[in-house]
């Protein structure tokens, strides 16, 4: 069971990074539409999505990293 869990929290994380990065790039896409500035709110919508997804990766990872610690320590 515990390897269906850690399964499940990886494809998790990757829908966590694909959405952070659409929904940032895509508001950006919105708001230079919004406001005629091209390319700027884009870039860093998209990059407000990527910062989001890291923080969201590393939220995610620790918990198995220190599971898998725990193991090997027993």
């Amino acid at each position: 069971m515990q390897k269906w869990q850690t399964a499940i929290r990886f494809i998790g994380v990757g829908w966590l990074i694909a959405l952070s990065i659409a929904c940032g790039t895509l508001g950006g896409l919105w708001l230079d539409s919004k406001f005629d500035t091209k390319p700027v709110f884009i870039i860093t919508g998209l990059f407000i999505g990527m910062i989001v997804a890291f923080y969201g990766i590393y939220r995610m990872i620790i918990p198995l990293m220190k599971n898998n610690k725990d193991k090997e320590n027993s």
